[in-house]
């Protein structure tokens, strides 16, 4: 039996953990704006929209690290085999 085991490489790269960051960073401020919105007098739109910006960017922007070569056998990413 072999125990050799091909990791499909679920996107542990650095475009998908920059991408999964900004993207957590815009559902906070979203989810801050909309607790604020209901808790609180005011107009907390502007936060709740930036907070959707950034979710839109963050996937973007993971798009575009991906292309640069960062992505999970990206010509720039270095593999978990070779760190070894």
């Amino acid at each position: 039996m072999s125990n050799e085991h091909s990791e499909p490489g679920h996107g542990d790269s650095p475009a998908a953990w920059t991408a999964v960051v900004v993207m957590l960073v815009g559902i906070a401020a979203g989810t801050v704006g909309l607790f604020l919105h209901f808790t609180y007098p005011g107009s907390w739109d502007i936060l709740i929209w930036a907070g959707v910006i950034v979710l839109v960017v963050g996937a973007i922007l993971g798009f575009v690290l991906k292309r640069m070569g960062f992505g999970v056998d990206g010509s720039r990413s270095v593999s978990k085999a070779s760190s070894h």
